[in-house]
């Protein structure tokens, strides 16, 4: 797999991701408490892991398009008029 998030938010989603799941498992109880802890824990999987469903890097630019030089264009079909 390809990571395809950026280093800062990868760090970001670790750290909030344990948070989360230190609030959600051990301090608060319930459901609430459950659902913490799993999101959480999607959270710091993704951060951990480093993909997600969709890209949130930034597009790095496309090397620069080379000139066309008369060797590399295609040869003539020969018909002229």
């Amino acid at each position: 797999m390809k990571p395809n998030i950026g280093d800062s938010e990868r760090l970001i989603r670790t750290i909030l991701g344990i948070y989360g799941m230190l609030l959600g498992f051990l301090f608060i109880q319930g459901v609430v408490g459950i659902i913490l802890g799993v999101l959480g824990l999607i959270a710091f999987a993704t951060g951990a892991i480093g993909w997600l469903g969709k890209s949130t890097l930034k597009a790095t630019p496309a090397e620069p398009a080379q000139p066309a030089t008369e060797d590399a264009m295609p040869p003539d079909s020969g018909a002229k008029d």
